[in-house]
């Protein structure tokens, strides 16, 4: 597996994961191209937007660690990391995500992130699971999140 910084040319093939994971049900929000080269690759607070590539080429999945600005979505403290971990389903439990976020905490330590959150659906036990995997640690809930946190220690 090879971990590298998304380019606009990913979207297509982001957005096809992402609808896969929206048919399974573990994906809510939008996942067409615009919203993959909108809100992932090109945002304007994004850190670090990376895509492990498989043997052949193709990718497996991607993760995005943003800078929290004020009024962000997830009401998240400005300043603080945000991230979010998408799986190609066929990849799942292959240690993609792992291989990600050694890339993204590296990121996230060169930004001086002191923490970084992640809101995770209620519903997403995998998701769960994995953040608490690395570290993330539960901070505040609602009927439908679960927000975790991790310190980043440079």
């Amino acid at each position: 597996m090879k971990v590298r910084e998304a380019v606009l040319a990913d979207a297509a093939e982001v957005s096809g994961f992402l609808q896969e994971l929206a048919a399974l049900g573990k994906r809510s929000l939008p996942s067409d191209e615009e919203y993959v080269r909108s809100n992932y690759i090109a945002h304007a607070d994004r850190i670090r937007c990376s895509v492990v590539e498989g043997e052949d080429g193709s990718l497996l999945g991607l993760q995005i660690l943003k800078r929290a600005s004020e009024g962000n979505p997830y009401d998240v403290t400005p300043g603080w990391g945000i991230i979010g971990t998408h799986v190609r389903p066929s990849a799942a439990r292959r240690g993609v995500g792992r291989v990600l976020f050694a890339s993204t905490l590296e990121a996230a330590q060169g930004a001086g992130l002191e923490k970084i959150d992640a809101t995770i659906g209620a519903s997403n036990p995998e998701g769960l699971g994995y953040y608490e995997a690395i570290g993330f640690r539960t901070y505040k809930t609602s009927e439908t999140s679960i927000s975790k946190c991790l310190e980043v220690s440079a």
